[in-house]
């Protein structure tokens, strides 16, 4: 098993997700961001059905990076409970592996 995460999170719109990932990339917090516009999300809220579009984002870490990752997506999210949610990575190309891990140092 690779030291690779990915971060799953959710943002309103591109505006956001870019001022979201630009400082997490500043601070080696992680290697890439890769945003997806244009998501519908559909989702229970206060004892309610909602549902919007969003931005997905999908964070590229190291192991030792995820708390502080997960603290400051937080720190920097819009949303009363952002969405951060942490996905083992069990393998990959090793070059790929060693550039997260470089990048996230």
């Amino acid at each position: 098993m690779s030291g690779a995460r990915i971060v799953y999170a959710t943002a309103p719109d591109l505006d956001t997700a870019r001022r979201i990932a630009r400082p997490l990339l500043e601070e080696k917090l992680i290697a890439c961001a890769n945003l997806f516009p244009g998501m519908e999300s559909l989702y229970a809220w206060d004892g309610e059905i909602e549902a919007g579009h969003e931005v997905v984002l999908i964070l590229k870490t190291w192991t030792d990076r995820v708390d502080a990752l997960l603290k400051r997506l937080e720190e920097l999210h819009p949303y009363e409970t952002p969405c951060g949610l942490v996905l083992t990575v069990d393998s990959g190309l090793p070059d790929y592996l060693a550039w997260i891990e470089g990048e996230t140092r």
